[in-house]
């Protein structure tokens, strides 16, 4: 306990996997939480299931709105003063190769993935530039990696990696004491992807996590509380000189 003491910490997607995964990792080291999330019963139902309870809220969320962002930061400061901490992690995968995938599910992928991220990133600049803080962005070994399933997530986690680090760099040479980096994780075993998979023929789905894990030299799918660990790490003061970086948790994947 403690490695994140009294920092008070935004996680959007929080409702469930790797965003509630990442909320009971700061709020066992110390943090106070506000997770966000699209669904209200399954973020009031992480929230009564945390051991911390009285340093964890919850707000629903729509990250791809502008409004309900400033509403959240809002949110967070008139519940402890500040935002020390912003986990950007909600996001979406809609399977479709290039010639099947329509512009509206395009839209929609790069809409959640990466304009919500700009939006949030922002934002907390604004919020933290006097103080100080951390920006976390969950992208993904898929940002660096294509895929013919998934031609959207895939620009959109690029697209994430590359603005993190215009926007690390933004922030060093202002003088800003503020962090902004990246987790690139491998498959996990989260909603998102066993959902993503849920969308395939049953024996699609099982030869596509047949070939996936032929690929992973670990031969298994990362737990969420492995990916977890390095988001707390990069919102801790242990990272006080990584800015800019991608923090790669994939199993040897990408290796």
């Amino acid at each position: 306990m403690g490695r994140v003491d009294g920092k008070r910490c935004l996680v959007t997607g929080g409702a469930r996997g790797l965003g509630l995964a990442a909320a009971r990792a700061l709020l066992d080291e110390g943090a106070k939480v506000l997770l966000t999330d699209l669904d209200g019963d399954a973020g009031e139902a992480a929230v009564a299931g945390l051991d911390a309870a009285d340093r964890a809220a919850f707000l629903l969320h729509d990250a791809t709105s502008a409004e309900q962002w400033a509403a959240a930061v809002d949110h967070i400061e008139s519940l402890w003063g500040g935002l020390d901490v912003l986990v950007n992690n909600a996001g979406i995968a809609i399977l479709g190769d290039v010639e099947k995938l329509s512009f509206a599910q395009w839209r929609k992928t790069l809409d959640v993935n990466l304009d919500a991220v700009f939006t949030g990133t922002q934002l907390a600049i604004e919020r933290m530039r006097h103080r100080g803080g951390a920006i976390v962005n969950i992208a993904s070994i898929e940002g660096m990696l294509g895929d013919a399933l998934i031609p959207a997530y895939n620009a959109s986690k690029a697209g994430v990696r590359l603005f993190t680090r215009s926007a690390a760099i933004h922030c060093a040479r202002q003088g800003y004491a503020i962090r902004v980096n990246t987790v690139c994780p491998g498959f996990a075993e989260t909603e998102m992807v066993s959902g993503a998979l849920g969308t395939l023929p049953q024996d699609e789905a099982a030869a596509f996590a047949e070939r996936t894990l032929a690929r992973i030299p670990m031969g298994r799918f990362a737990r969420p509380e492995e990916i977890a660990s390095a988001v707390l790490f990069l919102a801790s003061d242990e990272a006080s000189y990584v800015t800019g970086a991608d923090l790669v948790v994939d199993g040897g994947m990408t290796a």
